[in-house]
């Protein structure tokens, strides 16, 4: 393989990644904590897009509990998330980073 064809691959594959990376919002995961009692949806782009709370939750004077199961419900998505936008790279890539942890890949 010459340096002219590694060229126009690697250009090739950055541009896979940036359309990869533009999808990323259109990838929707969830997350849940206290059995469904609170549910987060979030997309590939770690942004939070819904927090559901169950009434049952809200009755309680337990704020401390509910800001626990919210906080592990959002690590939760956030954690699926990665994942996804990880599979989406490994895709375009084919392993050819290496298993290498970039930011924003």
């Amino acid at each position: 393989m010459n340096m002219n064809d590694l060229l126009k691959k690697a250009q090739a594959m950055q541009s896979e990644m940036a359309k990869a990376q533009e999808g990323l919002s259109e990838i929707v995961v969830e997350g849940s904590a206290g059995g469904g009692m609170v549910t987060v949806k979030a997309n590939a782009k770690l942004e939070v897009l819904s927090v559901s709370i169950e009434p049952e939750v809200l009755n309680g004077d337990d704020k401390d509990m509910l800001e626990d199961l919210v906080a592990a419900a959002v690590n939760q998505a956030i954690k699926n998330a990665q994942e996804k936008a990880a599979e989406a790279m490994q895709k375009i890539t084919g392993g050819m980073l290496g298993g290498l942890n970039l930011p924003g890949m």
